[in-house]
């Protein structure tokens, strides 16, 4: 199980790897969707129901978005392969917070954008994700 970040940032990193060598990552950070995890901790198992696992990964040429396991920390299968131009149009409401920020991200196929929470122990990560993307410095 990987708990270190150094460790799950790796194991995305050869996930990308092994579908684009010539890729290199820049920045990558894990994600749980939903509410307010607040809120989803204290609905417990039942809460974890409505929540899912994601690692983002902004490499040179896309972001590319990773399943990630609930157990593990592991990245699981790849959802989705997004270019750079494609997604800077669809990140939206960052919200940098004392412990969890946000951000929203229209992923493809869906009809609405996907809440992603980021906790303080990503938040670097979420810092350089977005203005490296978007060009924008996240206030807060």
């Amino acid at each position: 199980m990987a708990i270190r970040k150094s460790t799950m940032q790796e194991q995305v990193a050869e996930a990308i790897a092994a579908i684009e060598p010539n890729d290199r990552p820049v920045v990558t950070f894990h994600t749980v969707t939903g509410p307010n995890p607040w809120l989803m901790s204290q609905l417990g198992l039942i809460g974890q129901l409505f929540v899912k696992y994601y690692f983002v990964t902004l490499t040179e040429r896309v972001v590319v978005v990773h399943r990630a396991a609930r157990m593990s920390n592991r990245p699981q299968e790849l959802l989705h392969v997004i270019p750079l131009e494609q997604a800077r149009g669809l990140i939206s409401q960052v919200d940098r917070g004392a412990v969890w920020s946000s951000m929203r991200l229209h992923l493809p196929g869906d009809e609405k954008p996907t809440r992603l929470n980021v906790g303080r122990y990503w938040r670097a990560e979420l810092d350089q994700f977005v203005p490296a993307l978007t060009g924008v410095t996240i206030a807060g």
